[in-house]
Order: C-alpha cells, then sequence, then structure tokens
C-alpha cells in the first residue's frame, strides 16, 4: 500500500506521519471548512477545473477568503506529481483538498493568527470504489428531513456547498450498512429525489441523462456536469428536474455519480431489484470520457 502523501498550498510535500494540524484548527473541533476530492487516474487529476470552481463557490458560502486558484493548481500538480513518482502511473489516487477557516485561537501577532488552513492529501482509491464500479449498489431512500424550499429560506444551512460537516452523512452509510444496502439516496420532505451522502444522482431514460436540480439544496456534481456537458455533444438529451424514487424504478437505469467512483449503477433501490439497459455499458463509458476531457 503506497503511503500517504500531504502537501502544503505552497506545494511543499510534508511528512505525513509529523503533526501537522493544529489541535484548535476548527476544522478538527467544528468542522468549519471545506473540502474537495479529486480522482489521479493515468497519472494525472481529473476535473480539476471544475472542482476548483466548486470549491470558490463553497468558499463564498462560507464567507472564507477566495481560494486562488492558480495556488491550488500547483499545488495539485505537485501532490499529483508525487503520488505517481511513489505509487506509478497505473494506481489511482484519492486526491483531497481541505481548507477551513484556520485556528480557534491562535497567538496575536502570529502568521497563523486570523488565517485559513489549507492542505492537500493523496492516498489509494478505496477498494469500495473498484467494487461499485463493476458490481454497482444496492440503495435505500433516507429522509433528509428538511422540505426543497430550505436551501433559499434558510442558506445559514449550506446546503449545496461542500463542508468538512460530514458526520450525518457518515451516520446514514452506516444506518445503510447496518440495514444490509451499499448507499443512500436522500429524499426531501416532500418525497423529492435529492443526491446521496457523496454522489448525485443520474436516472437514463432512453437517451436522456435526468438529474435533480442544485436550487432544492444539492451539491452541484462536478463528474455530473462534464458528463452531461459531453452527452450534449454527442446527441444525448440532458434534463435537470425533480425526481420522485417512482421515476427511479420507471428508468432504464440509476446511477450514482461522483468523482473518485464516477459511475455506480444501482442494482436494487428499497429492495426492487433494478435491472440494468443495453445502454449502461454505453453510460459508464461516456463517464470516462467525460472526466478525461478536462486535462491539463
Amino acid at each position: 500500500m503506497p503511503q500517504s502523501i500531504l502537501v502544503s498550498l505552497d506545494g511543499t510535500v510534508l511528512d505525513p506521519d509529523a503533526p501537522f494540524l493544529c489541535a484548535d484548527d476548527l476544522a478538527v473541533v467544528r468542522g468549519d471548512g471545506i473540502f474537495e476530492t479529486l480522482l489521479i487516474r493515468d497519472g494525472w487529476a481529473r476535473c480539476v477545473s471544475l472542482h476548483l470552481q466548486r470549491l470558490a463557490r463553497s468558499a463564498a458560502m462560507l464567507e472564507l477568503p477566495e481560494p486562488d486558484a492558480d495556488e491550488w493548481r500547483f499545488a495539485i500538480e505537485v501532490a499529483t506529481e508525487a503520488w505517481v513518482e511513489q505509487a506509478g502511473e497505473s494506481a489511482e489516487g484519492l486526491l483531497r483538498l481541505v481548507y477551513s477557516r484556520g485556528r480557534e485561537s491562535a497567538p496575536a501577532g502570529t502568521e497563523a493568527a486570523g488565517g485559513p488552513t489549507a492542505f492537500l492529501t493523496v492516498g489509494a482509491v478505496a477498494d469500495r470504489a473498484a467494487a461499485a464500479r463493476s458490481k454497482g449498489v444496492s440503495v435505500v431512500t433516507l429522509d433528509r428531513g428538511y422540505s426543497i424550499d430550505v436551501a433559499g429560506d434558510a442558506p445559514w444551512q449550506l446546503l449545496g456547498a461542500k463542508t468538512l460537516s460530514y458526520a450525518s452523512n457518515m451516520a446514514a452509510l452506516r444506518h445503510a450498512a447496518d440495514n444490509g444496502y451499499d448507499d443512500v439516496i436522500y429524499t426531501s420532505s416532500e418525497g423529492a429525489v435529492l443526491e446521496g451522502p457523496r454522489s448525485t444522482v443520474v436516472a437514463v431514460m432512453g437517451k436522456t441523462l435526468v438529474t435533480p436540480p442544485v436550487e432544492i439544496g444539492i451539491l452541484p456534481g462536478t463528474t455530473q456536469v462534464a458528463t452531461f456537458a459531453l452527452a450534449a455533444e454527442e446527441g444525448w438529451d440532458t434534463e435537470t428536474r425533480m425526481l420522485r424514487p417512482a421515476d427511479l424504478l420507471e428508468s432504464d437505469s440509476v446511477w450514482l455519480v461522483s468523482s473518485v467512483t464516477l459511475a455506480a449503477r444501482v442494482t436494487a433501490l428499497n429492495g426492487h431489484p433494478l435491472t440494468a439497459s443495453e445502454s449502461a455499458g454505453e453510460f459508464v463509458e461516456l463517464v470516462d470520457r467525460a472526466v478525461s476531457a478536462d486535462r491539463p
């Protein structure tokens, strides 16, 4: 197993086993920060521009200083090169960008006082990602406990920002696993399909790809955006509209799309088997090519 890699925003490769974060960093004590997760494949990081755009969007929602895209891009290059040098070009890597509000009580006058914390890590892609790609996932729908109006009515809820506060998402995944499921699709209090804890929902209906609108309080999916852009160029119809679980059951196929797993087909929803259509392989290939379109 390759060793994890830690890189500071200035591009310095650090010892991953040496202390780095202060104990009072707000990333640790409050989850007050944001992150992005990229896939390193065949020696380069995928969809960098889309991830940096989303990082900036999340930062604005949390009122963090605007990330310097050039700084982050340089650090991504350094981290990717370090991973390839260590693990080899054929080894997939999970590259995480972390940006927090910084220390809660940094000593007055120190360089750290009042400043954000920013760093990158790279590690091996979990085995579950490869299994989800090849075998698909069984999914349970769980009520997220809020209306689709919350995103507009309560912006302080930070719906649609990729924050470090992921405890409820991890709890949902544990609940699913305890009940024999691989993953989760959240629904609103009205029963609308939202998203997965770490994925975007895409339904394939003939030659049309459908995903829920971000305005109802979900994270804009970078892989979904890239896939829909390529699909539109190649003659697919793409739609962003409300979906219900019944719509998923009637689709040709349903997918959980994400940056690292890429495309995981939903094989069962709430215990109801979902068969794969003939276009399933075509969709997987479309996603693979879409995340290759933003090569630096």
